[in-house]
């Protein structure tokens, strides 16, 4: 009951100290009458971000001594993403078995000199609410952390120490190799074919030189690769000057001073590099067909099994990522747009892009056409990838050609207009997120030694015209088309047949007369 007492007491003093200090501030009116422009007692004063003289959205860029390139961003917030972007991917390994890329990419973040294990790794980042990540593509290697920006200086040290002293010891070689493996089989198992299919169009379009090398380990070169092997390639390809720590989040002096601390003399595990053994072959398209035969009837089994289809993807040489004409070709790519035919949604989901309204509106039986544009720094290729009921393969891969005929036709204005701002406004929201500020930052600076800022790719945007499209399709059609295929491929048009249609006015396959059906 006391107790009790006491709580109502101290309440009623609250009360009081409350009503007192409404009385002073209020006036008779009973509303409180506090100028919003002076400070309130007893206040701290708030920290406003603010803008200097040259704009913070700049990307700031420094060579240190060594040839590596530090760039940062600033962006206002507690938290950065800072890593290391290294010249390095699948399209290097001509001279190695392939798949080295695909093994460091496991590897990553695994014991060091200074970590015993990746569990200590991460440990050590959750003490800054950090988490790590490495990924590997075609042409590059990235080595991220996001993390407190107090952290910074123990995030660069762990970033050196795992790109430039990684342990590399048997036994995480060993289940590097399993985790390949299991990797593999379910690559092949999934019921989305899309990374197949990229696999296999690459293969197609650059056979056997720099982007046609495999992205993913081979299975017959798993047991191949080894830590001797591994060192040889990373003394070849992990050396500064074809590195960019790159960092969003920090401020540009605070990553220099760390950069000089962690990366500026330190000699990597596997010794002195030898950057005159780099592979710079330039990507030789050179078209072609890849077919895998494979049963797609029990890929998706369950109460709502998908029905057993047939996967197409045709593509063309478009053009690299430093050539003026790739801003034509991704709005070229945004225009003819599609997705699959159960994708719900409106205008903001493409409906109104080429793939839907002439093709999954009009043809009931398709169950998916989609464009992609990949796009190297020598090279690009523009595809399609269409899927079907295998009885329907060759009505498929006429429409597709069609469509491909009818891209050098002239774009509507409407249309252009549609995609030009889809591409601004996905590029925009895109870069409202931090980890693709980080990506876009170091692939930019990686590749070209300087960043376009956003505004800027937005005015390239806005300039292209329906003469720009209709020329960059035209030089596009000139090139031999890639072809990949999976699934039943029974009613698979010949290549030969294929290549006539992208050569013919309407797009039309050969017709074939059978006298047997």
């Amino acid at each position: 009951m006391a107790a009790h007492m006491s709580s109502f007491r101290r309440w009623g003093r609250v009360q009081r100290l409350g009503v007192a200090a409404c009385r002073q501030y209020s006036s008779s009116s009973g509303y409180p009458n506090v100028s919003l422009s002076s400070p309130l007692p007893g206040i701290p004063k708030p920290l406003f971000a603010s803008v200097d003289g040259q704009e913070k959205h700049e990307t700031r860029i420094t060579t240190l001594e060594n040839g590596l390139r530090v760039a940062s961003q600033n962006k206002f917030g507690q938290f950065c993403t800072v890593g290391i972007l290294v010249n390095s991917g699948s399209r290097h390994e001509a001279k190695y078995p392939s798949g080295i890329a695909h093994f460091l990419e496991k590897l990553a973040f695994s014991s060091t000199s200074q970590y015993g294990s990746k569990d200590e790794i991460l440990l050590s980042l959750e003490k800054h609410g950090g988490i790590c990540d490495c990924q590997t593509s075609r042409d590059t290697t990235m080595y991220a952390v996001s993390a407190e920006v107090k952290g910074l200086d123990t995030v660069v040290n762990l970033l050196s120490d795992a790109v430039l002293q990684p342990r590399l010891l048997d036994e995480e070689i060993e289940m590097t190799r399993m985790t390949v493996r299991f990797e593999l089989e379910d690559l092949n198992m999934r019921p989305d074919p899309e990374p197949l299919l990229t696999e296999m169009i690459h293969a197609a379009a650059y056979r056997g030189n720099t982007v046609g090398l495999p992205r993913y380990c081979p299975a017959e070169n798993v047991d191949k690769i080894d830590r001797k092997l591994l060192h040889t390639y990373l003394r070849s390809y992990y050396c500064p000057e074809r590195m960019v720590l790159a960092g969003v989040g920090i401020e540009h002096e605070q990553l220099v001073e760390c950069a000089r601390k962690y990366l500026l003399n330190v000699k990597p595990v596997w010794g002195t590099s030898t950057p005159e053994k780099v592979d710079r072959s330039v990507a030789q398209y050179t078209g072609g067909i890849i077919k895998m035969e494979k049963d797609m009837s029990d890929v998706s089994l369950g109460p709502t099994p998908i029905p057993e289809l047939t996967h197409i993807m045709i593509g063309l040489e478009s053009c690299s990522f430093l050539e003026d004409d790739f801003i034509p070709f991704a709005v070229l790519n945004m225009m003819m747009g599609g997705g699959g035919s159960f994708s719900a949604g409106g205008p903001g989901k493409g409906m109104f892009t080429r793939l839907y309204l002439n093709v999954l509106n009009r043809h009931h039986w398709m169950y998916n056409a989609t464009s992609y544009h990949h796009s190297y720094e020598d090279s690009g290729l523009l595809c399609i990838h269409a899927s079907a009921d295998p009885r329907q393969v060759r009505e498929m891969v006429e429409i597709i050609t069609r469509e491909f005929i009818q891209m050098a036709g002239t774009a509507g204005e409407m249309e252009l207009e549609r995609a030009k701002t889809q591409l601004k406004s996905m590029l925009m929201m895109n870069l409202e997120s931090r980890p693709v500020i980080f990506e876009d930052v170091g692939r930019q600076v990686l590749a070209t030694g300087k960043r376009k800022l956003p505004h800027e790719l937005c005015q390239l945007i806005s300039n292209v015209t329906a003469s720009d499209i209709k020329r960059v399709t035209t030089k596009m059609l000139r090139s031999k088309p890639a072809v990949a295929a999976l699934g039943d491929l029974t009613e698979l048009p010949s290549y030969e047949h294929i290549q006539a249609a992208l050569s013919s006015k309407d797009g039309r396959l050969p017709r074939m007369y059978r006298l047997f059906r």
